[in-house]
């Protein structure tokens, strides 16, 4: 690390004092530099309906031209999404209307919606800053207390609150709101665009149930939604609320100049201690073997936290974006360890955030950063969204956030305040972040993603169903609302296994309690983090993620500080944790089968086939490593006794026949490593194309699948019901494997590596894998798709692979 310095770099300068770090390395790690330049910004008049008092308040010379016209259409009473950059203003668009309306109406009310608890704060903490007399806004979550929750219902105008507790606490005691319902003329739906796969259909259905008792109290609330920039928003704002909805697009801000480099981290010498050693075990859920392999890549986290240091070093506020929990804590604690040696101290003004935290820790992060206490942040996802962070000068983002949405979401977080920005992308050791380092096109030029969710996912219409008949009765004319024919037979089904029963006013719920659902679909409630030595309560790991982070042995990170978790509770929800710095990481490993239940399409390419369809999928966590830190050499592997999970979903696959493979070069006793590594890259490569990210999605591959009776490789969603992402992959077949061909083929090792076909996840530790092979069984797949074909509309009998 270069010296400590009192003076800011700005961001010109910053980039070439990071570069000048590793110009040492043989390559240089900045692979592409875009430039995007400034823009200036387009002012028109205030509209004459907006309050006088309100435009006081703001003490701005003018709105933006999108505002006004978002912000009109909704004073109007036309549902509208803005669908404009960060940092453009997107709040001033529903704030005019709805404090306007708040302001000249002294019985209306508005609901504010958004899908984290620190964007409801900042946006409490801007209309509490305008100080405008009986608008009373106030935050509702899981962090209100019962006190402040009476009083809220009782005389805030101006609720702001999340999807959760919008379906947990709010509609379930709807009589309680009945006034609040009644008068309620705006819903503002915040950072829309994140409402996507499981959780976005769940969500569009607790909007919906919204909708309906806001009518029973004969309220009709106009709809304002906001969004990062995306493919067709006012499509995806109609899908989320079930309504016709106008879009905004037009980005009329000022903005500053953003330099964006894409890194690639540099090779480690050849070794085994290195092959072992340089994947990002910290963010791995799935167990690597021992392979070794001819040259890796250093650790993204790892160049991540250098560089963190050095900009902090530097004087630059910077915010580095990890994905994982476990990945933001490693990151802070390197960063803070490398600058305490530089001058001891400074690394006090590093932090990690991420959720899960206690609400107090988090309030006073957010504060520290605001005022400038803290000069590097390292998040996860959780400040993605809105909050408005004054003053930084740099993003640094480890790994490829899943989306070009989300990218330049997080790159957005740097010169809020209209300055020079620099945001530097760090590729993992992944076949998706190397492709995209190497093919900048991919990235810049493009129209962002498409916001995919599927309201019909009969795995969450069903518990939907239930949740709005148990506030009250579903009649024939909610069915419209919910769905339609889809609806009609979901609660069919519904009265059939008896958890609906139909009577002339309607359909009833006819258990006690309330459906127990989770919007977030992660399969039960969050498991609480507990050091038994003294029952302090450190944080929440959801259900789905517990048997992978909180087995019994695992290694738990918690804000720098390592915890030995001592035991699992399922049952209870609670995993028992000692304070322990062991020599040892740890990385559990998961067995899978998969069944076809049946072919939804399916596209007959002579000796390939490409299927859509719903399967079974089992899962369990069998066993974890132990792995010395440092060297990545493996102690020991220990056996887990944790219950089978089953999961059914949709899985997009295809077959090549064996005599195909044969005549493609690929030996049969080669057949299970060339089909397992192109299984691996195609997961990788897949959120290329649609919405998601490489976790959400699962495969499987064979030499000989007994359902298919062929060499197969499935890829499929990872969520009960599906996601969308499954169709999405199936729909864009050819570009997709196209992407994860030219991914192998261009990496630059022999036998394959993290960059091309191993992957984190891997239940058999990535063995065994065929590089060359699975270039040769997706030129097989792509050149017979590419062929005039037969594509039969809803086949009654798929075609056998000849």
């Amino acid at each position: 690390m270069h010296g400590v310095t009192s003076t800011a770099f700005g961001p010109a300068e910053l980039l070439n004092r990071l570069r000048a770090r590793s110009a040492a390395a043989a390559d240089s790690p900045i692979t592409h530099v875009e430039r995007v330049p400034p823009r200036p910004g387009r002012t028109v008049p205030w509209p004459g309906w907006v309050a006088p008092s309100l435009r006081e308040s703001l003490a701005i010379p003018g709105p933006w031209e999108h505002q006004v016209a978002a912000a009109t259409l909704a004073h109007e009473g036309t549902h509208v999404v803005v669908a404009t950059g960060t940092a453009s203003g997107k709040s001033l668009a529903y704030q005019l209307p709805v404090l306007t309306r708040l302001l000249t109406d002294e019985r209306a009310t508005a609901l504010y919606i958004s899908p984290t608890k620190a964007l409801a704060a900042d946006q409490l903490r801007a209309v509490a800053r305008l100080g405008l007399d009986g608008v009373r806004p106030a935050t509702y979550d899981g962090d209100t207390s019962r006190e402040e929750r009476d009083w809220i219902r009782q005389h805030s105008r101006f609720v702001l609150t999340n999807p959760d507790m919008l379906h947990h606490g709010i509609l379930p005691g709807h009589d309680r709101w009945a006034s609040f319902l009644r008068r309620l003329a705006y819903v503002v739906i915040d950072e829309c665009h994140a409402y996507r796969g499981v959780f976005g259909s769940h969500v569009a259905h607790v909007i919906r149930r919204l909708r309906r008792l806001a009518a029973r109290y004969r309220g009709a609330p106009t709809f304002v939604l906001a969004s990062a920039t995306s493919g067709d928003p006012a499509g995806a704002a109609s899908r989320l609320i079930g309504l016709p909805v106008a879009e905004v697009t037009s980005d009329a801000s000022p903005r500053g100049g953003v330099t964006f480099a894409l890194w690639e981290p540099p090779l480690l010498p050849p070794s085994p201690a290195s092959a072992a050693a340089a994947p990002d075990f910290s963010e791995m859920s799935g167990g690597l073997a021992e392979v070794e392999l001819p040259q890796v890549r250093r650790s993204a986290l790892r160049e991540t936290a250098d560089l963190l240091t050095d900009a902090v070093a530097a004087g630059t506020r910077t915010l580095a974006f990890v994905r994982s929990r476990r990945g933001a804590e490693v990151v802070a604690t390197v960063a803070r360890r490398s600058l305490d040696e530089a001058v001891p101290g400074l690394g006090a003004r590093v932090a990690a955030y991420r959720a899960g935290y206690l609400k107090e820790d988090r309030r006073e992060i957010e504060r520290a950063l605001l005022s400038g206490d803290l000069l590097g942040l390292a998040s996860t996802n959780a400040l993605e969204l809105g909050v408005d962070l004054v003053g930084l000068d740099a993003v640094l983002i480890c790994g490829y956030p899943g989306t070009r949405a989300s990218l330049w979401q997080q790159a957005g977080r740097a010169g809020r305040s209209g300055g020079e920005a620099l945001a530097v992308l760090i590729a993992r050791d992944d076949p998706l972040d190397t492709y995209l380092v190497h093919h900048p096109e991919a990235l810049f030029g493009r129209p962002v993603e498409m916001t995919v969710l599927d309201p019909a996912n009969p795995y969450v219409l069903g518990p939907q169903l239930c949740c709005a008949a148990s506030e009250a009765p579903i009649t024939e004319a909610d069915l419209e609302l919910f769905g339609g024919d889809v609806a009609r037979e979901a609660v069919r089904g519904l009265t059939e296994s008896g958890a609906l029963r139909r009577r002339p006013s309607g359909w009833y719920w006819t258990h006690p309690g309330r459906p127990d659902v989770d919007l977030r679909g992660a399969g039960g409630p969050p498991v609480s983090v507990v050091e038994s030595s003294t029952g302090r309560l450190l944080g929440t790991v959801d259900h789905g993620s517990s048997h992978m982070m909180l087995h019994t042995g695992a290694v738990y990170l918690h804000q720098g500080v390592s915890f030995v978790v001592d035991d699992l509770n399922l049952d209870d929800a609670i995993a028992l944790v000692r304070q322990h710095e062991p020599e040892w990481s740890t990385h559990a490993r998961e067995v899978v089968d998969l069944t076809v239940l049946g072919v939804r399409e399916y596209v007959d390419a002579g000796p390939v086939g490409m299927f859509l369809g719903d399967v079974e999928v089992t899962s369990q966590v069998v066993s974890y490593q132990r792995r010395r830190i440092g060297s990545g050499e493996v102690i020991d592997t220990k056996p887990l006794d944790l219950p089978v999970r089953d999961l059914r979903t949709v899985a997009v696959w295809f077959t090549v026949s064996p005599a195909a493979l044969e005549a493609a070069g690929i030996e049969p006793a080669d057949f299970p490593g060339a089909l397992h590594a192109a299984e691996h890259a195609a997961i990788g490569l897949l959120p290329l194309m649609a919405t998601c990210d490489r976790w959400d999605i699962g495969g499987l591959s064979t030499a000989n699948h007994a359902d298919t009776e062929a060499p197969t490789v499935f890829v499929y969603d990872g969520h009960p019901g599906g996601a969308g992402f499954a169709e999405r992959a199936y729909a864009t077949a050819a570009e997709w494997l196209r992407a994860t061909r030219s991914a192998i083929d261009a990496c630059g090792c022999e036998t394959g590596c993290p960059s091309c076909v191993q992957s984190p996840k891997c239940g058999n530790g990535n063995n065994p894998l065929h590089k060359e092979g699975a270039v040769s069984v997706l030129d097989v797949v792509l050149t017979e798709l590419g062929r005039p074909r037969r594509t039969p509309d809803r086949p009654a009998q798929p075609p056998s692979p000849a």
